[in-house]
C-alpha cells in the first residue's frame, strides 16, 4: 500500500490542526520568567517565557497587550495565561498569551542585583576608580571571540581611523557556562603581556542569557584589577552588565568601543592643519603688532635721543636769535625814529638857526652874552655874534624900550 506523501505546510499545519483540538493546550496558565523581551513597533510583544530547565516562545498581540497594567521587562517574574498553537512557517510551537500578571522579579536577577549591591559596597564601581584612556595608544588589548562579528568591526574601525596602534587579540569563549572563566584567563594573559595601553572586552548583542557571563563576580573583580583602562563593550545599547560598571569606560557596542579607544586620523590631520593655519595666523598678527610697536618704541627713542634734543635746542635757538634780531631792528628803527625827532628839535632850538635867518648875539668883553640895554652902557666894547662870524663893535647911544 502506497503512503500518502505530505508536504511540510501540510505536516504543520496537522500538528497545528492536533494542538489546538487539544483541551488542555486550547487555556493553559505558566509561570515563568521573561528573556529575549522586544517590543514591536506594530504594539506586539514577544518573549521567552522560561524556568530552570526550559522555556517556550511567547507571543501577546497589541490588542492584549494594551490592557497590561505593567511594563514587562528582561528577569521579570510573570504568570501568563492564554494557548498553546503551532506557528505553521517555522513549524514552532509557542503560547499566545491573553493576559499576563507580575509575579516580581525572576530569580536570576534577583542574585544580579544582590551581587550588584554587594561589589558597589566594595567600590569596585566606583566612579573615583575610572581612569582615563590614553589619547594615542600604540597597542590596543582585545578580549572577544575571535570568530565573531564584534573582532570584525573592530579590527576594521580601528585599522580605518587610526592605523598607526598595534592590535594584539587574546580570544576568550563570551557565552555559556565557561565563558567568565575563559574571559579571565584571557585578560590575564593581557595583564601579563604588560605592554597595552588600554584593553576592550566584550560582545556582540545576544539575548540575556547570552550576556550573563559578563555578570560573573570573578570577571567583574578581574576587570575591576586592570593595570590599564579598559572599555566594556557588551551587546547593544540598550544591554548593561555587572563588566560595564567595573570597566573605566561603558560603549555601547564593540564598534562604538573600537571608535572610542582610538583617535580619528582624519580629524588628528584636520586638526594639525586648523592649528598650522591658526599658528600662521597668530604669528602675522603678532608680527603686525610687534612691528607697529618697535616703530612707536623707535619714534619714542628717536625724540628721547640726544641728537633729537640737541636739533630741538639748535631749533629753538634759531627761532631765539630769529626773535631777538627782529626785536633790534624794531628796536633800532625806533631809536632812529626817536633820534630823528630829537635832532629836529634841536635843530629848531640851535641858536646857529636863528642867527641864519638874521638874527645875533651880543657878548660883552667878559663873555656875558647882552640880554638887557641894563647891560651896558656907551662906549662899552662888545661882540656881535653872527651865523657866519664874529663882529667887533661899541656902544653908542642906548635907548630903552618902554615896557
Amino acid at each position: 500500500m502506497e503512503q500518502n506523501v505530505l508536504s511540510v505546510s501540510q505536516l504543520n499545519g496537522y500538528i497545528k490542526m492536533l494542538v489546538e483540538r487539544d483541551e488542555v493546550l486550547s487555556y493553559v496558565t505558566l509561570r515563568g520568567e521573561i528573556s529575549n523581551f522586544k517590543y514591536h513597533t506594530s504594539g506586539h510583544l514577544y518573549f521567552t517565557l522560561k524556568d530552570t530547565e526550559s522555556e517556550i516562545s511567547a507571543v501577546m498581540f497589541r490588542t492584549a497587550a494594551s490592557k497590561l497594567v505593567f511594563e514587562p521587562k528582561n528577569g521579570m517574574l510573570v504568570t501568563v495565561y492564554g494557548r498553546v498553537s503551532v506557528y505553521e512557517k517555522s513549524g514552532k510551537y509557542q503560547i499566545y498569551v491573553n493576559a499576563m500578571s507580575d509575579d516580581g522579579l525572576g530569580r536570576m536577577y534577583i542574585e544580579l542585583e544582590r551581587l550588584k549591591k554587594k561589589l558597589a559596597a566594595e567600590g569596585l564601581f566606583d566612579e573615583k576608580r575610572k581612569r582615563e584612556l590614553p589619547t594615542f595608544p600604540k597597542c590596543i588589548g582585545i578580549v572577544t571571540s575571535p570568530t565573531g562579528a564584534a573582532v570584525r568591526d573592530m579590527i576594521n574601525i580601528t585599522g580605518r581611523r587610526y592605523p598607526g596602534a598595534k592590535l594584539l587579540i587574546s580570544p576568550a569563549m563570551v557565552q555559556g557556562e565557561y565563558a567568565p572563566a575563559s574571559i579571565c584567563e584571557a585578560l590575564s594573559l593581557l595583564y601579563a603581556y604588560g605592554g597595552c595601553d588600554v584593553i576592550i572586552v566584550g560582545r556582540g548583542g545576544g539575548s540575556a542569557e547570552d550576556l550573563w557571563a559578563f555578570n560573573n563576580e570573578e570577571l567583574v573583580r578581574t576587570v575591576a584589577a586592570s593595570p590599564v583602562p579598559i572599555i566594556s563593550a557588551v551587546g547593544h545599547e540598550t544591554d548593561f552588565t555587572l563588566c560595564d560598571l567595573a570597566a573605566d569606560r561603558r560603549a555601547p557596542t564593540p564598534s562604538a568601543a573600537a571608535e572610542m579607544a582610538v583617535p580619528d586620523r582624519a580629524e588628528l590631520i584636520m586638526r594639525v592643519i586648523d592649528g598650522e593655519e591658526r599658528l600662521w595666523d597668530g604669528l602675522r598678527d603678532y608680527m603686525t603688532s610687534a612691528t607697529k610697536l618697535l616703530g612707536e618704541k623707535k619714534r619714542i627713542l628717536t625724540l628721547s635721543s640726544p641728537d633729537s634734543k640737541l636739533s630741538a635746542m639748535k631749533e629753538r635757538y634759531g627761532l631765539s636769535v630769529s626773535l631777538l634780531h627782529g626785536n633790534i631792528q624794531n628796536m633800532t628803527e625806533r631809536a632812529k625814529l626817536r633820534l630823528g625827532h630829537d635832532i629836529g628839535a634841536l635843530e629848531s632850538m640851535n641858536p646857529l638857526a636863528v642867527m641864519k635867518r638874521g638874527y645875533s648875539a651880543v657878548r660883552r668883553s667878559d663873555g656875558a652874552i647882552v640880554d638887557s640895554v641894563e647891560k651896558i652902557k656907551e662906549n662899552d666894547s662888545v661882540e656881535l655874534i653872527l651865523a657866519d662870524g664874529v663882529a667887533e663893535a661899541r656902544i653908542g647911544h642906548i635907548i630903552k624900550t618902554q615896557t
